[in-house]
């Protein structure tokens, strides 16, 4: 059994994931699989939402306010996708499968789960390092 923290990783994940599809020319290839996921809880209207989410995405996109709109809507989906497992448990493999469980590190742009984020360092007087994924600081040839 899964604890609620993997689950609300899955629900982040698809959520990112789902936005992220919604602004590509690959929605229309997954489009009938992610309404299937709804089919017990008003599919029409998610149909209908997602529409509108989408239009209003790709808008925001040409105007280059989509960056902060994905964020807004990855955070409403997540709660969306929450709601939906904890009615549906059954759902959860349909959300890994049609989804993935985690992001992936390498594929095409499709299959590529992207976000931003924003790291910031104050120091005074030596390093910082930061990053977003793996990183490798080597000194004088020694990592």
């Amino acid at each position: 059994m899964e604890t609620s923290v993997e689950l609300a990783g899955l629900a982040s994940a698809a959520a990112a994931r789902l936005i992220d599809l919604l602004a590509t020319e690959g929605w229309g290839a997954v489009k009938s699989s992610v309404l299937a996921l709804w089919r017990s809880a008003h599919p029409e209207r998610i149909e209908e939402e997602l529409s509108d989410v989408r239009g209003e995405l790709l808008q925001a996109r040409q105007t280059g306010d989509g960056e902060e709109l994905q964020g807004l809507l990855v955070a409403e989906w997540q709660a969306r996708i929450i709601r939906l497992m904890a009615t549906r448990p059954d759902a959860v493999d349909e959300i890994r499968a049609l989804f993935g469980g985690e992001p992936c590190a390498a594929g095409t742009p499709e299959q590529q789960i992207t976000g931003s984020m924003t790291l910031e360092a104050h120091v005074s007087g030596g390093d910082a390092f930061l990053a977003g994924r793996d990183m490798t600081v080597a000194r004088d040839g020694q990592a």
